[in-house]
């Protein structure tokens, strides 16, 4: 859209060379873009690039401006936006030009790399190519559709994406384009990824035998070790076909949501899209991992993962950061030596069900509101840190307490004690020793996409398109949450799921439900309460807390939000629409 999208690509290839020899003039240290094509690792620097500006967050972010955490900290972005500074001019939330910049990098090498002498062999090196155009295709579809998740919208009635970038831009481009309609985006997004789709393998990863090349690449002469060079175990954990094909369902449930139902998407398409995968990959939901919704406290599985190998809960993750202590340091209690900077609401605390499945609310769950936190779901543990509740390496008990003698209690200590009465457990590991004395970190890593994702995203769809118990591609919506409920509760027998079986409101509250619990922490609700369109009322709902002094439960008010109703999407950034006239902004910005 502007001069800045091209000159990080330009100014960055000195960088990705690798020999002094070819940086021509050397006077200015500058290189033109057709250097790469005698050097490929200024190729593949380009579309590391690329990858650097995915947008996974492995900390609570977007979750700080929801029902489900505040932030300890008067100087966190999403909790001044969640109180009504959310604007055009300030939006933390914005993706504009980060994936604008990698859309520059992507377009750039796509317009040449054909031109690139990847290997002496030409089989090789047509190998390399279509790898190479294969994920520019798919992040190219990739980066477009994670800006349409922040900022298309509504403008005079019609549903808008944003500008779909399909060339690279220099100073010579007309930088003041239109926005393409959601419907558009949305076609060109699923067109770059069928072109993706042609060129990448599902898998990367080595063959065993010369037979197992592909029929396209045996004729043009391409051996057992080229394929291997090409397409192995050396590219695992990037843009593959199943990564494409995962992506693409995601898009599809997001635009047959209610707040893009006008992009024409069905919820059909994106049930049968998830389907595909989930039996591609895991034979269904018997494929459900056991562990999975304790991924990030699988200690003994993460710290044994290779660079290049996924635990079975995971389709993709980043790479493992060995050694870490951060989201510890962040997260922590202050009693040990943490800034308790995400503190869960009373409200997530709630929408734990009792362990017999039953909501807190249901005469039949067995809830004591005056022993809250005795018999709830597991996954209510493994989340938060409730009063009493061990933590940290000694296991220290944590008082939250208005008479705690600690830091730790509630308001006791601007930016580090918690405003709710909870601190957050989930992401972080109690055998880090964050204490400056005796600092130890810890392998973590963030997981992309999870597969759970994929089976809520498809019980979700399957309800909306066939109802509750309705056969879908893959079962029915009924069959997917019984294996979640199934394996988070460890019940075989589930009277509440029973109960709404057949109904399909009911049934759809629950998956929201279990989504917001499987996904809490994890820059999921933010997005989910605006695609769903919920009732604004909802979007506000206050966020809660709880004191206690002794045996007293008091509920308070923390933090109230103060969104619009325009605000179920996000604006275009405010100096773009000041520089380009014919760049619009959604409605109420």
């Amino acid at each position: 859209m502007k001069s800045k999208y091209f000159l990080p690509a330009l100014m960055l290839i000195p960088a990705l060379a690798s020999c002094d020899d070819v940086l021509e003039p050397a006077a200015e240290n500058a290189m033109d873009v057709t250097a790469m094509y005698s050097n490929p690792a200024m190729a593949m620097g380009m579309l590391g690039n690329a990858y650097s500006f995915l947008p996974y967050d492995g900390t609570p972010q977007t979750d700080l401006a929801t029902d489900d955490a505040v932030s300890n900290d008067p100087d966190n972005g999403y909790r001044k936006i969640a109180a009504g500074a959310w604007a055009a001019d300030n939006n933390p939330t914005s993706r504009w030009q980060r994936c604008y910049h990698a859309i520059q990098y992507i377009n750039l090498l796509l317009e040449n790399t054909d031109n690139v002498e990847y290997a002496a062999s030409s089989a090789l090196r047509t190998m390399h190519n279509d790898v190479v155009k294969g994920q520019c295709y798919a992040m190219r579809g990739m980066f477009h559709y994670y800006l349409l998740q922040v900022h298309a919208g509504y403008v005079g009635g019609t549903l808008m994406g944003i500008p779909y970038h399909l060339s690279s831009e220099d100073a010579t481009s007309n930088f003041n384009q239109p926005r393409n309609t959601y419907k558009e985006t949305l076609d060109l997004i699923e067109a770059d990824f069928a072109k993706a789709l042609d060129l990448l393998p599902d898998h990367f990863g080595n063959i065993d035998n010369a037979n197992q090349i592909p029929a396209k690449y045996k004729a043009i002469g391409a051996t057992q070790s080229e394929y291997n060079r090409a397409f192995g175990d050396n590219h695992k954990g990037k843009v593959d076909g199943i990564i494409v094909k995962t992506i693409k369902a995601q898009l599809l449930l997001m635009s047959a949501s209610p707040a893009y139902d006008a992009s024409g998407a069905t919820y059909a398409e994106a049930a049968k899209a998830f389907a595909t995968v989930l039996e591609t990959e895991l034979g269904g939901i018997a494929g459900l991992d056991p562990t999975g919704h304790t991924w990030f406290a699988n200690t003994a599985q993460i710290d044994k993962l290779a660079s290049n190998e996924n635990p079975a809960e995971v389709l993709w993750r980043s790479g493992n950061s060995d050694n870490s202590t951060g989201i510890e340091e962040d997260n922590f209690p202050p009693s040990i030596y943490g800034k308790g900077r995400t503190n869960p609401t009373q409200n997530l605390v709630d929408a734990f069900p009792m362990a017999n499945g039953y909501p807190i609310t249901a005469a039949a769950s067995g809830y004591d509101a005056s022993k809250p936190y005795e018999g709830r779901d597991p996954r209510f543990y493994a989340a938060i840190i409730y009063n009493g509740a061990a933590q940290g390496v000694n296991g220290t008990a944590i008082d939250v307490t208005t008479t705690s003698s600690t830091i730790d209690g509630i308001n006791k200590e601007n930016k580090l004690s918690t405003r709710t009465g909870y601190y957050m457990k989930k992401l972080t590991r109690a055998d880090v020793n964050i204490d400056p004395n005796s600092k130890t970190g810890k392998r973590h890593y963030t997981p992309r996409i999870r597969f759970t994702e994929l089976f809520l995203g498809y019980a979700e769809a399957a309800n909306e398109a066939y109802g509750p118990t309705g056969e879908g591609d893959m079962g029915s919506a009924y069959d997917v949450i019984k294996a979640i409920r199934h394996r988070a509760l460890g019940i075989d027998d589930d009277p509440y799921l029973e109960s709404i079986k057949n109904d399909k409101d009911a049934m759809r509250q629950l998956i929201r439900n279990e989504r917001r619990l499987e996904f809490c922490f994890e820059n999921k609700r933010f997005w989910d309460l605006r695609r769903w369109k919920v009732d604004l009322s909802e979007l506000n709902a206050t966020a809660k807390g709880v004191k206690i002094t002794g045996d007293t439960y008091e509920y308070i008010d923390v933090d109230t939000r103060n969104y619009k109703d325009y605000m179920y999407y996000g604006p275009i950034p405010y100096g773009e629409i000041q520089k380009f006239n014919a760049l619009q902004q959604n409605q109420g910005w």
